[in-house]
């Protein structure tokens, strides 16, 4: 006849599990909370890129303005300033590094708007050497979508000059160009009045992922399952079964 566990390990295994259980259980639903606000992020923004073009007067100038206009369609107006563009290195496009580049469009109004005019592959005999990349002198009317500042890349170099720059930093370009930037940037699409320029534009919206968060709710639910099939199992049933044995 075996001995009967003591009463405070029974407590102690059933608390543990208790804990265990809800820890997973609350886990594997802060994930699925997590895809939920990543759908509806993606059903916004899906929403805004089909809303009619912005013109120019309707650009955001404070940065909480510029985020709720990102990815919505903009119809701009301006005239090119080639003599600060910019070529963002370490840039990826269907996996071969390149450049994007960035140019400043002047608008009528004063102000200048960056935009992300699109991406081309780099020479690797000569990292140094930026390809030329045609920009249209005078008034030019292009067709683009909102869009945050280019993204950061890790820089050990910290704050970079110069036209080949892994980074750029809205605020202290604006400083170095003297220009009246506004707090956004635009992807340059490609239109029918967009000249051949040897760019590349394959821009899209953020990746949600929300299938990731769904695969880590999934584990975390059987982690908590598991936890109180291994109590029910080792507590309940096996010590009945070998009571009547």
């Amino acid at each position: 006849m075996s001995t009967p566990e003591p009463r405070w390990r029974r407590w102690t295994v059933l608390v543990a599990t208790v804990l265990v259980v809800a820890l997973t259980a609350r886990l594997g639903i802060w994930q699925l909370d997590r895809a939920a606000q990543k759908t509806a992020l993606h059903e916004l923004l899906t929403a805004r890129a089909a809303l009619p073009p912005l013109r120019t007067a309707e650009l955001a100038h404070d940065p909480l303005g510029a985020a709720a206009q990102h990815y919505r369609p903009v119809q701009l107006e301006g005239r090119w300033v080639p003599e600060h563009t910019i070529y963002l290195e370490n840039r990826q496009l269907n996996g071969v590094p390149g450049f994007f580049v960035v140019t400043p469009l002047l608008l009528a109004s004063g102000d200048a708007v960056l935009v992300q005019r699109g991406w081309v592959a780099r020479n690797f005999a000569d990292r140094a050497a930026v390809p030329p990349v045609p920009t249209p002198a005078g008034t030019v009317t292009l067709s683009g979508r909102v869009a945050p500042p280019p993204a950061r890349l890790y820089d050990f170099a910290g704050v970079a000059s110069g036209v080949i720059r892994q980074n750029l930093d809205l605020a202290q370009f604006a400083g170095e160009t003297s220009l009246r930037l506004l707090p956004l940037s635009v992807w340059q699409l490609d239109s029918t009045s967009t000249p051949s320029d040897g760019l590349k534009r394959q821009w899209s919206l953020p990746v949600t992922d929300v299938d990731k968060h769904h695969g880590y709710a999934a584990q975390w639910f059987a982690l908590s399952a598991l936890a109180a099939g291994l109590y029910v199992w080792f507590q309940l049933v096996r010590p009945r079964r070998r009571a009547r044995a």
